[in-house]
């Protein structure tokens, strides 16, 4: 019964965060800027315009903190929340200075609203801890059952094992040992099920029998599933009809894309000058060796460009044979390690795409050699051509770098068939988050030479 307030519980928690920011900027706005005389002499407002100032800083921190995830409480991990919140927290008061600055007409005084916003962050940090603590007391990790198909379940036994806090497979059941019976009655006994690789026909039954007793289901989609998802519905009979369109993105699309592109590689190049000049003085002086790196690479439908990157390896030896980045690689320079760490290696990248050859957001630009081998395991993996490739992108925001091609090309295909401007802006700022999660950059383990398992 107490599951059901979980979304409550969830509800009440951060409304309380939201109106504590709320009071927080209200406080050092009535008793310091709204009565800030600056060159302009600007008359004072009135009730209702201290209140609207309000209001815009409550929701320029309701955006940040909700596109960074800091109010799913339940379902992330709490460093992760509390990452997403202190970075919610730097970015909208940032926001709230320049408004200021906009609203008096002149650059005011920054010390109190950091102040305020210290004081942000360690109310936060503190209170989701609280709330952490509480939610993990009243629902312990969810009980449930595996049943999957041909292939081993162990990886995603382990990915999911990553959350004890959420979640704990009591049992695995391979549908080809074991009848319908007695699965349904393996999952009736823990009411949560997760479904994994199975047959089409299998899965349709397993779903209906859960659903009509409403059995939580979790389910990893095959990669039709997610062209489903994205379908257009169509009404003109009264028989139901989706319309896959199997084109990519649209010419309007691509257009709005490509301004945006070029707008965000301009800047930042500019931005990003001071440092991409003391990245290459770093490489240089440390061994003499040249400071970019360049390599063949695919982009949409196929072409082949030149990827520039700063380079974070030694120079090869004459004859060394290429391949992926491994764990604790010991090509890597100390240098390179600092620069990958922090994705600063990709910076040139900017370059491509000014150049139209990337996008700034999109599927990781792939060797062909690479791409031809993971075809062979994975047909589907050429779908992710049906784009440019991007500097950061949806499968690089919620994989990791050794990701496997499969799950890959199933993260690219969600952002390919649900694209829109505000899913790249979405990803452009989930991309800041994930230069302070190390677990992104990791390479593939010692005994592999792709990311094929």
């Amino acid at each position: 019964m107490k599951g059901q307030y979980k979304h409550l519980l969830n509800f009440v928690a951060n409304l309380i965060t939201l109106v504590f920011h709320g009071v927080m900027f209200g406080l050092i706005w009535y008793n310091y800027y709204a009565t800030w005389i600056g060159e302009n002499n600007v008359i004072p407002f009135a009730r209702r315009g201290n209140w609207a100032i309000i209001g815009i800083y409550i929701l320029i921190i309701f955006f940040f903190t909700n596109v960074f995830g800091g109010y799913r409480i339940g379902y992330m991990r709490v460093g992760d929340i509390i990452l997403s919140c202190v970075l919610a927290l730097v970015l909208a008061n940032i926001v709230a200075y320049f408004e200021l600055c906009l609203v008096w007409r002149d650059y005011v005084n920054a010390i109190p609203l950091m102040d305020v916003a210290a004081i942000e962050i360690i109310f936060t940090i503190f209170w989701n801890m609280i709330v952490r603590f509480v939610y993990k007391a009243m629902y312990p990790p969810r009980q449930m059952v595996l049943v999957y198909g041909d292939y081993s379940p162990d990886d995603l036994i382990k990915k999911i094992n990553r959350r004890r806090d959420k979640y704990n497979i009591c049992s695995a059941i391979s549908f080809r040992e074991k009848g319908m019976v007695e699965i349904c009655r393996e999952i009736d006994k823990y009411r949560s099920v997760v479904l994994n690789d199975l047959p089409g026909e299998v899965r349709n039954d397993l779903l209906k029998y859960c659903y009509q007793r409403s059995i939580r289901v979790y389910c990893t989609p095959k990669i039709t599933d997610i062209m489903f998802r994205a379908a257009d519905d169509i009404h003109l009979f009264d028989t139901p009809l989706y319309l896959f369109r199997n084109q990519g993105l649209t010419i309007d699309q691509r257009f709005f894309k490509r301004i945006m592109d070029i707008i965000i590689s301009l800047v930042g190049i500019v931005i990003a000058s001071p440092f991409m000049i003391i990245i290459a003085l770093l490489i240089k002086l440390y061994d003499r060796g040249p400071v970019f790196y360049t390599q063949e690479r695919l982009t949409r439908d196929g072409k082949e460009f030149k990827i520039l990157k700063f380079r974070s390896m030694r120079v090869a030896k004459p004859g060394e044979e290429e391949h992926i980045t491994m764990k604790e690689d010991d090509r890597i320079t100390p240098i390179g390690r600092v620069i990958r760490n922090i994705h600063f290696d990709e910076l040139p990248q900017l370059f491509n795409i000014l150049a139209g050859q990337m996008s700034f957001v999109g599927p990781r630009p792939e060797w062909k050699m690479t791409t031809e081998k993971y075809t062979e395991s994975v047909p589907e993996f050429k779908f992710r051509l049906k784009v440019k490739a991007g500097l950061t992108g949806y499968a690089q925001v919620y994989g990791k770098y050794n990701t496997t091609p499969y799950d890959k090309v199933k993260l690219d295909m969600t952002y390919i068939e649900n694209y829109s401007i505000w899913l790249d802006i979405k990803i452009i700022l989930l991309t800041i988050k994930i230069l302070f999660q190390k677990e992104n950059t990791e390479g593939i383990d010692s005994d592999q030479t792709t990311a094929l398992k």
